[in-house]
């Protein structure tokens, strides 16, 4: 019967390299967007509502890329012409961003470069489930988080190491982007292409047919079909055209409310997203009812209401984790620049220095990340891949309550050690366990659709959390990442709702055995 061979190590290392470029291109984003924005004067409580270029791109890009993907078959491959697209777009982003001479061109530049790194990397999630068997796909998600964890290191400190070790100015004459910003984009550019292209040139990927024949041969040799969304019955037109009209009226009249009571215009983000799902259901109501679903839109929409019960589940985990990542990603610059380095005049010695170190921070994070990358697969094996999970996002949410009781900045290393963990863990551990439960047919399009409930708190995170701090916390950065702490303690709680259809279930003593490590 037809079987998918197992890869050697320097097999599954070529397949996941190019997520070291990624992450390359990503950690120079998530360590400098604040930095840039606030270098063209922007206010420390307008800084979410700019960061929503990233989050807005990947809910509209991923799960297209997802769909396309599974339907391309070429020269290059499923998934590789998408890697070697995005990342030539991803690469000539990174050298316009630092050069924007006003705001709107940095705003304009970060889209650009989120939605190439989407391109990029949403078809590398599907790639580990298109080449592994199933006993292989837990290291190879631990392969990308440890270059997902190395490219971060690199990309965050990279402009500490050009002032530190070469001597590169981190103050801009005048203020703006300083010259160690720019030459890190531009080392971030060419180390992104060429990591990608390796990938790109040194695997090769099953066609649809063998998928198919391979994912024949796993349900027989598991005596029935695997609960799946494909196997759910579509939706009623009448859930369509109901559903959508109550979620449209709902976008309406919230923005009616924001506008009567003068709230801040960001709220109207939130108005829009409910909104635009609504008019989603209506328009794919109606092409069903007119039989005209042969379409992507409609798959979409469609695999997006028969989603696995797992999925489901883990749909709620990161929501409340990605919140805490993205509050952490927005806010720890001007957090630590104010509240460690008593500075927020972004052209002073004092901001660059602080906003440096939190270069060095997030790259401590991202190491302590690559390391877990090879803890955490033996430890979820001894305590369950549930209970893994909730003891790293446990970690992180104690690293980032922990920041603003150090007053130190020397010592903030130490609760970027928990946030590390917590990052590995989201990178990996979520996808493990969704991965068994998706038909391989449809494995891009629903690792797009799964990227929703990652975006979508970053969406929330950046049209509520400037208010947030506005109205409760007198516009103090530092109290954001307090606010992300809690959504991290969320997201592990909800964690043990979650059925892992592939958790072992073995004793204790047969875990110990080959047979079960080769299950789990």
């Amino acid at each position: 019967m037809a079987t998918k061979a197992r890869l050697n190590g320097f097999q599954i290392w070529n397949m996941c390299f190019g997520f070291f470029g990624i992450q390359i291109g990503f950690g120079l984003q998530n360590a400098n967007t604040s930095r840039i924005f606030q270098g063209l004067g922007v206010q420390v409580d307008h800084l979410a509502i700019l960061w929503i270029a990233a989050p807005a791109t990947g809910l509209l890009v991923q799960p297209v890329i997802g769909y396309l993907s599974d339907k391309t078959w070429g020269r290059l491959g499923r998934r590789r012409p998408y890697f070697f697209w995005g990342a030539i777009l991803t690469s000539a982003a990174l050298l316009v961003m630092p050069n924007a001479p006003v705001l709107w061109i940095a705003a304009a530049a970060l889209w650009v470069m989120d939605a190439s790194i989407n391109i990029t990397m949403e078809p590398f999630r599907a790639f580990v489930g298109d080449n592994l068997p199933d006993e292989q796909r837990a290291s190879g998600y631990a392969m990308q988080s440890f270059f997902i964890g190395t490219g971060a290191v690199l990309a965050s400190a990279l402009p500490w190491i050009l002032t530190n070790g070469f001597s590169v100015s981190n103050v801009a004459d005048g203020g703006g982007v300083p010259p160690s910003v720019h030459i890190a984009f531009y080392a971030g550019a060419a180390g992104l292409l060429l990591s990608v292209l390796w990938t790109v040139f040194t695997t090769r990927e099953y066609s649809p047919e063998q998928l198919a024949a391979f994912e024949a041969t796993e349900r027989a040799r598991k005596g029935e079909a695997p609960v799946v969304a494909a196997d759910a019955p579509t939706r009623p037109v009448r859930a369509y055209l109901a559903g959508g009209l109550a979620w449209t009226l709902a976008g309406l009249l919230l923005a009616a409310a924001i506008l009567a009571t003068r709230l801040e215009k960001e709220l109207y983000v939130l108005a829009a997203m409910v909104g635009l799902f609504g008019v989603a259901q209506l328009v794919a109501g109606l092409l069903r009812r007119a039989d005209r679903t042969a379409n992507g839109f409609s798959e979409v929409v469609e695999d997006l209401f028969r989603m696995p019960a797992t999925m489901t589940q883990l749909a709620v985990v990161q929501f409340f984790s990605w919140f805490g990542l993205f509050a952490m990603w927005i806010y720890t610059t001007p957090a630590v620049a104010a509240f460690h380095y008593h500075a927020v005049d972004t052209s002073s010695r004092a901001y660059n220095d602080g906003a440096d170190w939190v270069g060095v921070l997030f790259a401590i994070y991202n190491g302590v990340a690559a390391l877990a990358a090879l803890v955490i697969p033996p430890l979820a094996r001894a305590v369950g891949r549930k209970a893994c999970h909730a003891l790293c996002l446990c970690l992180g949410a104690l690293g980032l309550a922990a920041i603003p009781l150090i007053r130190e900045p020397g010592l903030l290393w130490i609760p970027m050690i928990g946030v590390g963990f917590a990052w590995s863990s989201i990178l990996s551990a979520p996808y493990s366990i969704l991965s068994g439960a998706l038909p391989a047919g449809k494995m891009g399009v629903y690792m797009g659709i799964f990227n929703f409930f990652i975006v979508i708190p970053q969406l929330l995170a950046a049209t509520l959390l400037g208010l947030l701090l506005r109205t409760f916390f007198g516009g103090e950065a530092i109290w954001a990442l307090a606010l992300g702490a809690a959504g991290m303690l969320a997201a592990a709680a909800c964690v043990f709702r979650v059925r892992d259809v592939g958790e072992p279930r073995a004793s204790r003593a047969e875990v110990r055995s080959p047979e079960a490590l080769s299950k789990a």
